[in-house]
């Protein structure tokens, strides 16, 4: 779909072509054949306006993802100690633990296919390492819950692969064991020495908190102007919203609605859609209760753990199994890779049934820190 800069409503899906001479952009990253629209270099200025016509997000189905994409908040059933709200629930949640198995309860599973292997530990932050909460800036990650990934860091690769800036997860984490992604895998500090495949143009050198020399993969450096420009923007127009947020992950912006009178749904959504209309660019995700803007370019958490893999030596051998834990739905990029590659194992941190490319699932981040702790464990016993 060509989206030009004109009154044509973005969209959710069928981004438009991107002409990469515009933005420097390596033809690797971008998504789509380079026919089709091209584009001015220069940032567009957007002034804040009213909200356009509440018809356009109802037509285009941002209002309806919304909603499916922020379940309403269960009643907790005591005898299973999950959430429900129907016996019809109950049902559907069993039905789909039996799709999708504990993976606490899978254990066994797990650690035979790992027998003889290097395990490598890609872990989401929020809804996986640390409870969902209201502000996002309060979501710290339990002293039990550090432990345990620094145990793990001490004997398997570890990394986080997150949406937020890579400085703020390492802020909210605090390990220098652990190899860290931000802004879903936009901003990747790495071994030096690995992936010869990645755009040069991409990849800095630079130094880690330790001072030991690592790599910066930027695939969407280029962005940085226009996501900053966007950042402010979106501020600006909804700072009368009552309850938004807007976060700037560095190169992505985070609208959180999670705060916000539902009835205001479709006020945020036009919000978001009337700046976006200007930046064909930039492409609309949705998450638990947030809207992120991201640039448009082939690259995404599934790719991140691939490049990850190839950084630390271990995507060509057939001695490894990777491991990704995460709750939302961007998360899904790195469970798909993982499972049409017969690589690794996906598991989705959830207490209510989701679609999903996962394998297995746990219900919260405390059975994320068992699970954890279990593979620490193990290793510990394996290596005696």
């Amino acid at each position: 779909m060509d989206l030009k800069l004109t009154n044509v409503s973005p969209v959710l899906t069928d981004p438009a072509p991107i002409n990469k001479s515009r933005i420097g952009i390596h033809s690797s990253l971008l998504p789509y054949s380079q026919s089709g629209a091209s584009f001015s270099s220069g940032l567009l200025t957007m002034p804040r306006k009213k909200p356009g016509k509440l018809d356009d997000v109802r037509s285009n189905g941002w209002l309806d993802a919304m909603i499916s994409s922020s379940p309403p908040r269960k009643k907790m059933l005591k005898d299973f100690n999950f959430e429900v709200d129907s016996d019809d629930r109950d049902i559907g949640y069993i039905s789909w633990v039996v799709k999708h198995p504990s993976a606490l309860n899978s254990f066994e599973q797990i650690i035979s296919r790992a027998r003889n292997k290097k395990i490598a530990m890609f872990l989401d932050y929020d809804g996986t390492l640390s409870q969902i909460v209201d502000d996002p800036d309060c979501a710290f990650m339990s002293d039990e819950m550090r432990s345990a990934v620094r145990n793990l860091a001490k004997h398997v690769p570890t990394a986080i692969i997150s949406g937020r800036s890579r400085d703020k997860v390492y802020e909210l984490v605090g390990l220098t064991e652990l190899y860290y992604a931000g802004s879903h895998g936009m901003d990747i500090m790495c071994p030096v020495g690995g992936r010869e495949s990645a755009d040069p143009s991409s990849c800095i050198k630079t130094t880690d908190q330790q001072g030991k020399e690592v790599n910066l993969f930027q695939p969407a450096r280029e962005f940085l102007p226009m996501i900053d420009e966007v950042f402010r923007t979106l501020v600006e127009n909804t700072k009368d919203i009552k309850g938004a947020k807007v976060e700037n992950h560095k190169f992505c912006a985070s609208v959180h609605y999670r705060n916000v009178d539902e009835k205001n749904w479709p006020t945020i959504a036009q919000c978001v859609h009337d700046v976006l209309d200007g930046y064909p660019q930039l492409r609309l995700t949705h998450g638990r209760k947030v809207l992120e803007v991201r640039p448009l370019i082939n690259w995404n958490k599934g790719k991140a753990v691939e490049f990850l893999l190839d950084s630390l030596g271990l995507s060509k051998s057939d001695d490894v199994l990777p491991v990704y834990i995460g709750d939302d739905k961007t998360d899904e990029d790195a469970f798909k890779v993982l499972r049409e590659g017969n690589q690794g194992y996906g598991i989705l941190v959830s207490s209510v049934p989701k679609e999903t490319k996962a394998v297995f699932s746990l219900k919260d981040p405390s059975e994320v820190k068992q699970f954890l702790n279990c593979l620490v464990r193990w290793r510990r016993q394996s290596e005696v």
